[in-house]
């Protein structure tokens, strides 16, 4: 079973979902975004989120669970924070000419 698919993805204030056979389409503050899920799984809006479940009794089935379920996280996550990049520069990249090669 799948840890991570047991959970349901929490919906928090101002964002809105809805399912439409394996259609799952978020919308919030930074807009709006679907995700057409595989068939081996179903996905329902329910009062503590979006519950993402399997419906065949297939290891397939199992590992497309945790997945579709972490692809749905992602589209709440993406239209309430929104895409970050963070960078992590070191040095200044110049070598001095006392230990170039030549």
């Amino acid at each position: 079973m799948s840890r991570i698919g047991k959970k349901p993805v929490p919906l928090p204030k101002g964002v809105t979902a809805s399912v439409d056979g394996k259609l799952v389409k978020v919308k919030g503050p930074k807009g709006e975004l679907s995700v057409k899920l595989v068939p081996q799984v179903d996905a329902k809006v329910e009062a503590d989120g979006i519950t993402v479940t399997p419906n065949l009794d297939m290891d397939q089935a199992r590992q497309m669970w945790g997945l579709s379920r972490t692809l749905v996280n992602n589209l709440v996550v993406g239209v309430t924070q929104g895409f970050q990049q963070k960078l992590e520069i070191n040095g200044v990249g110049i070598v001095p000419r006392s230990r170039a090669r030549t």
